[in-house]
C-alpha cells in the first residue's frame, strides 16, 4: 500500500498456513526456540545469582516494548504522551515506544514472533489477528484484563478479537464508512439530506444520485466510489442490507452463499456506474485520497469514505469549501456496518503479561481512549469514552459518527480461515470486473461462491 490513509489499516495477509496441519512447522520451531530459551534462562540465572534485582536489567526494572502503528502526527504524539505519563507514574515498569507501520505489520510481526523478538504490547487490527491467534503467538487475555475494561467495551466489539475460546486483543478504535459530501451541491439540488435517525435507503440513494447528477451538469457525478480495495467496502456496507455471504453451517464449517441481500450493495454500485452514469468510472481503481481533489473541485458531490478521512479534509480542503458528514445508506438491517477495530494485544512469549495488561488498561482508560480517538479521528469502542461531549459535537461530523457507533458489527469475514486468499485471488478481481461492467451478477455470484468455496475448503479439512 503506497500511502496509508488515516486510521484505515490494510494489513498484508501474505502468509498462508499449512491447510492440512496448520502451523506444524511453526510449532516445531517454537518448541526448539523454547528449549533454547530455557537453556538461556538457566545461564542468565547463574550469571545473575549474586544480583538482588529481579527485573529485566541490573537496575531491577521491568521493561516493556510497545509497538504502535500510529502515523498521523496527532496520533503519534498522543501515544507518546501516554507512554511518558505511564513511565512517570510507574518507575519500576518502564515502557519503550517502538514505531511500526501499517504497510508491513503482518510480515514484520510474523518474523518477530518466529525470531522470538516480538514486542510485549502489539498494536494491530482485528482482521489481522486470526493467523497469530491460531498460531499461538498471542496471549489469551482472559484473566489478564480488569473487569472495568471488559465491561466498558460492548460484547459486539469483543467478538472481533475472539478466536476459538480465547480473546487475543482489545478492540479500542473503530470507524464507520460515511458519505463525505459537498454541502453546497446537495443543497442546490434540493434533495432530502439524510440523518442517522432517517438515513437514505439504498434505493433512495440511487434516486438521489440521479437528481444530484442532473443538477450538476455534464462531466460531473453525484458519487465517486474509490474501490481500489473493493472487498471490505462491499462486505462491510452489505451488512446494512442483511448480506452475510459467509454462512457457518451445522458441521461448523463456513461456506459462501450469495443471496439477494448480498447483491444489494454491489448492485447499487454497478448500476450507478454502468446504467445511471451517476458514479464516476474513473475512481473505481482509486484510493480514497485520490478522490478528494475531485470532491473539492465540484466534480463529485459525495464520496463514501472511512470516518477518519475527515482529518484529511480539514487539512487539505481549500478555503471556502463547505462539507458535511452523512450516514451511509441503510437497508433491511438499518445502518448496520461491519468494522475491523484497531487492537492492542500481548505477545504469548512476553515474560511480563500482567504488567503489559496493566499498561493496556492505562492506555484505554476513558479519558485516554478519548485522546487516542481524537488523535486518529476515529471512534472509541469504550462506552464511557464514546459518551464524551467532544466526540458528540456537530463540528466535523463527530455527532454523526457517534450516532452510528451502536450499529457497528464485526466485519463479516475476519475470523474466516482462508479469507485473505479468497479476497486476493477470487473476490477482488471478481468485484472489480463486476463494477466495471465486464461481468454480470450471475458470473459474479458464480465466482464468489464456486471458486470461493474451493479456497475455503482447503482451510477447513
Amino acid at each position: 500500500m503506497p500511502t496509508p490513509r488515516p486510521g484505515a489499516p490494510r494489513p498484508r495477509h501474505s502468509h498462508a498456513p499449512d491447510v492440512r496441519h496448520p502451523y506444524t512447522s511453526r510449532a516445531r520451531a517454537r518448541a526448539r526456540g523454547r528449549r533454547l530459551a530455557v537453556v538461556a534462562a538457566v545461564l542468565a540465572l547463574l550469571l545473575t545469582a549474586c544480583s538482588d534485582g529481579d527485573g529485566d536489567g541490573a537496575d531491577g526494572k521491568i521493561r516493556l516494548r510497545f509497538q504502535s502503528l500510529a502515523w498521523q502526527q496527532e496520533s503519534v504524539e498522543a501515544n507518546k504522551e501516554l507512554v511518558r505519563e505511564w513511565n512517570a507514574r510507574h518507575p519500576d515498569v518502564q515502557v519503550q515506544y517502538a514505531q511500526g507501520s501499517w504497510d508491513s505489520v503482518h510480515d514484520q510481526l510474523l518474523t518477530s514472533f518466529e525470531g522470538g523478538e516480538a514486542p510485549d504490547v502489539i498494536h494491530d487490527a482485528s482482521d489481522d489477528l486470526a493467523d497469530f491467534a491460531y498460531g499461538g503467538y498471542l496471549a489469551d487475555l482472559r484473566g489478564l484484563l480488569p473487569a472495568r475494561l471488559m465491561s466498558d467495551i460492548p460484547a459486539r466489539s469483543w467478538e472481533t478479537v475472539a478466536f476459538g475460546k480465547g480473546i487475543y486483543g482489545v478492540p479500542f478504535l473503530q470507524e464507520p464508512r460515511v458519505l463525505i459530501a459537498n454541502r453546497k451541491i446537495l443543497e442546490r439540488s434540493g434533495v432530502r439530506l439524510p440523518t442517522p435517525e432517517r438515513p437514505w435507503s439504498w434505493g433512495e440513494f440511487r434516486e438521489i444520485a440521479r437528481t444530484v447528477t442532473a443538477a450538476m451538469g455534464k462531466g460531473k457525478y453525484a458519487v465517486a466510489w474509490p474501490l481500489k480495495e473493493p472487498v471490505s467496502v462491499t462486505l462491510n456496507l452489505g451488512l446494512s442490507a442483511g448480506g452475510r455471504l459467509f454462512q457457518r453451517e451445522g458441521d461448523g464449517k463456513v461456506r459462501i452463499r450469495f443471496t439477494d441481500r448480498d447483491a444489494v450493495v454491489p448492485g447499487t454500485i454497478h448500476d450507478q456506474v454502468n446504467t445511471d452514469r451517476t458514479a464516476s468510472r474513473s475512481t473505481l481503481g482509486a484510493g480514497g485520497s485520490d478522490t478528494l481533489p475531485g470532491l473539492f473541485g465540484g466534480k463529485y458531490a459525495m464520496v463514501p469514505l472511512g470516518f477518519s478521512y475527515r482529518q484529511q479534509i480539514v487539512q487539505q480542503a481549500p478555503e471556502g469549501f463547505e462539507w458535511m458528514v452523512l450516514p451511509a445508506p441503510a437497508g433491511a438491517d438499518g445502518t448496520a456496518q461491519g468494522v475491523s477495530p484497531q487492537t492492542l494485544s500481548i505477545a504469548e512469549d512476553s515474560p511480563h503479561k500482567r504488567e503489559a495488561a496493566a499498561f493496556i488498561d492505562f492506555l484505554l482508560r476513558p479519558a485516554n481512549m478519548v485522546r487516542l480517538a481524537k488523535g486518529d479521528w476515529m471512534l472509541p469502542t469504550g462506552t464511557a469514552a464514546l459518551a464524551d461531549p467532544s466526540l458528540r459535537s456537530p463540528k466535523d461530523g463527530w455527532a454523526v459518527g457517534a450516532a452510528l457507533a451502536a450499529r457497528l458489527r464485526p466485519a463479516p469475514a475476519q475470523s474466516v480461515r482462508g479469507y485473505p486468499e479468497w479476497k486476493d485471488k477470487v473476490a477482488t478481481p471478481a468485484y472489480q470486473e463486476f463494477y466495471s461492467g465486464a461481468i454480470d451478477r450471475d458470473e459474479l455470484a458464480k465466482r464468489l461462491v464456486k471458486d470461493g468455496n474451493l479456497v475455503l475448503a482447503r482451510y477447513q479439512r
